[in-house]
C-alpha cells in the first residue's frame, strides 16, 4: 500500500469527502479521438490528450484520477484487432496518468487503474450485453493479466468499473484480490418495471441485493454506485449500506449510449450536477465524481459542495 493511498485512507476513517475524476472514455470522444471496437481501449495511443484529459480533472480538483483501462483488457483490444498490441496500450494509459500527476507537481494524487469484464459490444447497439460468449477461465485469464500489468506500473488502488453481470463479477474480484493493491468495487444499476433497484444487465432482472451477495468474502476498501443514473443514486446507496460499512463512492453516469459512441446531447449541467452531489454528501457519501458524460466542468463543481 502506497503512502500516498494510506494518507487517503486515513483522511476517509476521518470522515473526509474525496474527489473522484469524471468520465474519460467519453471525454477522449468529446475531444476527436475515434472510438472503435474496443471503444476507448485503444484511444491510449493519444497520449497526449489522454495526458491533458488527466490534468484537467486535476486541475477541476479531482485527487483520484483513472487510468484509461476499463476497456483496454486483451479481450477487448482483441475485437478492435490489436490484441498484439496490449502491453503498448495499457502501458501508454498508465504513462499517461503518472506524467499528468508529475506535470500537476501533486504526488498525492492516487492513480486507479480500472478493471471491468466488459466484452465487446456491436456498433449501434444501446444495450449492455453484447451476443458473445466468453468462458468464466478465459475472462480470468484477461483479468489476471491486466491487473498485473496495472499494479506493476504504478496504480495505486484497482477500481472495478461496472459490476453488473453475476455470471462474471467473480472473475474480475478474483483477478483484482491476486495483486494485492486496495480494491475499490463499483456496480452498476438500474431500475426494473416495478421500481426495484436491480443490476444493469439486459439478460436477467438480478436484484442489487443478490448481486452484493457475491462480495462476501473479499475485502473492498470502497464500494459504491457508478456509471448509473443519477436518479437512482440515492435509492441505490440505502441498499449498499445494508451491506458495505466503510466508505461509500459514487460516480454516475449522464446521456446515453449508442455503441461505440457516447449521447452528450441529454447530459446533466455542471450546476444540476452540483446540486445532487451535496445531497449524497449529506447522505455521508465519502467519494465523489463522475462517469460517462460527466466532463471536468462537473468535476469541478465538486469543490462547492
Amino acid at each position: 500500500m502506497s503512502d500516498r493511498y494510506m494518507r487517503l485512507k486515513n483522511r476517509l476513517e476521518d470522515g473526509e469527502f474525496v474527489i473522484l475524476d469524471g468520465g474519460v472514455g467519453t471525454e477522449l470522444e468529446k475531444r476527436g479521438v475515434e472510438m472503435d471496437a474496443s471503444w476507448c481501449g485503444s484511444a491510449s495511443m493519444n497520449t497526449d490528450v489522454l495526458k491533458k484529459i488527466h490534468l484537467d480533472y486535476i486541475n477541476a480538483g479531482a485527487e483520484v484520477i483513472t487510468a484509461n483501462t476499463y476497456a483496454s483488457s486483451r479481450l477487448m483490444l482483441d475485437a478492435a484487432g490489436l490484441g498484439d498490441h496490449f502491453e503498448e496500450i495499457n502501458l501508454k494509459a498508465m504513462q499517461a496518468a503518472r506524467e499528468a500527476r508529475k506535470e500537476a507537481e501533486n504526488d498525492n494524487i492516487l492513480i486507479a487503474g480500472s478493471l471491468s469484464h466488459r466484452f465487446p459490444i456491436a456498433d449501434g447497439d444501446v444495450k449492455s450485453d453484447p451476443a458473445i460468449k466468453v468462458s468464466s477461465s478465459q475472462l480470468l485469464k484477461t483479468c489476471l493479466e491486466l491487473s498485473s500489468l496495472l499494479a506493476r506500473n504504478g496504480c495505486d488502488l484497482i477500481i472495478l468499473e461496472m459490476m453488473y453481470h453475476p455470471d462474471r463479477i467473480k472473475a474480475v474480484f478474483d483477478a483484482a484480490n491476486s495483486v494485492k493493491k486496495p480494491v475499490w468495487a463499483g456496480f452498476s444499476l438500474r431500475r426494473s418495471e416495478s421500481g426495484k433497484i436491480v443490476s444493469l444487465t439486459d439478460e436477467t432482472t438480478v436484484p442489487f441485493e443478490e448481486l452484493l451477495s457475491v462480495t462476501e468474502g473479499y475485502d473492498f476498501e470502497v464500494m459504491g454506485i457508478m456509471h448509473t443514473s443519477v436518479d437512482l443514486i440515492t435509492d441505490s446507496v440505502k441498499v449498499l449500506r445494508e451491506v458495505h460499512k466503510g466508505p461509500i463512492m459514487v460516480y454516475p453516469d449522464s446521456g446515453g449510449w449508442i455503441s461505440p459512441n457516447w449521447d452528450f446531447t441529454k447530459v446533466i449541467s455542471p450546476q444540476d450536477f452540483k446540486l445532487k452531489a451535496k445531497e449524497w454528501k449529506n447522505e455521508g457519501v465519502q467519494i465523489i465524481g463522475g462517469c460517462c458524460g460527466l466532463s471536468p466542468e462537473h468535476i469541478n463543481e465538486l469543490q462547492y459542495i
